[in-house]
């Protein structure tokens, strides 16, 4: 499955003095998002990095914040694998208002591999080159 959702509400600490969420919270849930989503294809990110060597930062962001949440919506963190090249791989992410479907955000955000120590490597390893692409030949993704 590629596509993982959550809901999160918007608490007190996520609003700044405007009572408006603050624009890194939002990318605090997309973090969230896509940490869920690794775990929902059976990777974890602790033994990828322990016993793997593996580390999977971002490299980009492209972000579009097309309305502010407040204090108490209820919001749906939608992550899903949109493109890979084997050397990095692109997640569309939504965060939308779970009651009127409004959409808050929406980004692509690119990510690297790299090992514990920051050394990129030239090619994302096989143990996830074989994940992302059996997602994106799932039927649901096409």
């Amino acid at each position: 499955m590629n596509k993982h959702t959550f809901e999160q509400r918007v608490f007190y600490a996520d609003t700044d003095s405007y009572g408006i969420v603050w624009h890194g919270s939002y990318l605090r849930w997309m973090e969230m998002g896509r940490v869920y989503w690794t775990e929902q294809q059976g990777i974890n990110l602790e033994n990828l990095r322990d016993e793997n060597d593996i580390v999977i930062p971002v490299a980009g962001i492209n972000i579009k914040y097309k309305m502010s949440a407040k204090i108490n919506d209820v919001m749906l963190v939608e992550t899903e694998l949109q493109s890979f090249n084997g050397l990095s791989a692109v997640f569309k992410q939504v965060i939308s208002n779970k009651e009127t479907g409004k959409v808050y955000i929406e980004a692509e955000v690119t990510i690297v591999c790299v090992n514990k120590d920051g050394k990129l490597y030239r090619r994302v390893p096989e143990c996830l080159t074989d994940i992302f692409n059996e997602v994106l030949k799932c039927p649901i993704h096409a």
